[in-house]
């Protein structure tokens, strides 16, 4: 699907691309799914039993652009926990449609997939939040000036109005906090602003995120999340920092240190996102000296 294409009839092309996939999967569908932000692709080396599909052999899927986006559906296992991780995202400042953007979602709405993990390079607008440091979202601002559920209601999408007061699963980012402190660091809690871009945010635009309760801001990551839950899946985002947004530092920002930052938080970040791939599906994960039994987290 791209912008060229006659883009109305989400569901049918959704069902097109997942069939694909489910062809190229060689396994059963996976729970969980995970979307890797710019400079994350790494992470996709934690996972064992690789199956690599590129973005160009998937009916309707457009080819990254941006630097840090591969371009590749993965399937892995982590201690025979299957997941589902995408390498790399399509913008909207790229000049797709949110329906474009957001695709990936309904491709795995029609796969059956329960869980989303999303994940984000983002700028930290909170004066605590440094590069490097993870966070985990609670909220978010659409500041896109559009919303990817405009248009006709298809039922076989979800419902016209759906319900937003918990985005991000309140159980997700609980499990989330505790491995986190498994692994020896604290995971706090964060709103992300969307904006459209690809310019980067004013000092004064900061200030302004800033007076309405954002900690860290972004251009992607929301409308996803958004789609999800009238897909209804569980979500669980999941911000990186890579740097200072507008204003806080007297530096300007580069995109080539937003990829540094990271590859840099790759090893910790893929660590998180093993484990709760495993909490997702029930496995109990044996890292860092830790061993129990944990209930599998299952959708509301």
């Amino acid at each position: 699907m791209n912008a060229s294409q006659d883009w109305s009839d989400v569901a049918s092309a959704a069902e097109e691309a997942a069939e694909a996939l489910r062809r190229a999967s060689g396994g059963p569908t996976p729970q969980v799914a995970v979307i890797l932000g710019s400079g994350l692709n790494g992470i996709v080396d934690r996972f064992d039993d690789r199956t690599t599909v590129p973005y160009a052999e998937i009916p309707h899927f457009p080819t990254p652009t941006v630097s840090g986006h591969v371009g590749n559906a993965v399937f892995g296992t982590v201690e025979g926990a299957r997941a589902l991780i995408f390498q790399g995202r399509f913008h909207h400042y790229e000049g797709h449609d949110l329906a474009v953007t957001t695709f990936p979602i309904r491709v795995l709405q029609r796969l059956g997939v329960e869980t989303v993990i999303l994940t984000a390079a983002t700028g930290g607008v909170r004066a605590d939040l440094r590069p490097g440091n993870i966070a985990c979202l609670s909220d978010h601002l659409n500041l896109i000036g559009s919303n990817p559920l405009r248009g006709p209601a298809d039922p076989r999408l979800g419902v016209r109005f759906p319900d937003m007061s918990e985005v991000y699963s309140k159980e997700l980012r609980k499990t989330a906090r505790e491995e986190a402190k498994r692994l020896g660091f604290q995971l706090p809690s964060a709103v992300y602003a969307c904006l459209p871009g690809p310019s980067y945010e004013t000092p004064a635009e900061i200030r302004m995120l800033r007076t309405l309760g954002a900690d860290v801001v972004g251009m992607s990551t929301v409308p996803e999340a958004i789609v999800a839950r009238h897909a209804g899946m569980q979500v669980l985002g999941l911000a990186l920092v890579t740097n200072a947004a507008a204003g806080v530092l007297p530096t300007p920002i580069r995109h080539e240190e937003v990829l540094e930052a990271g590859a840099r938080a790759t090893p910790l970040l893929g660590k998180l996102i093993r484990r709760m791939v495993m909490r997702v599906t029930g496995v109990a994960p044996g890292e860092v000296g830790f061993s129990g039994e944990y209930p599998a987290i299952r959708p509301d």
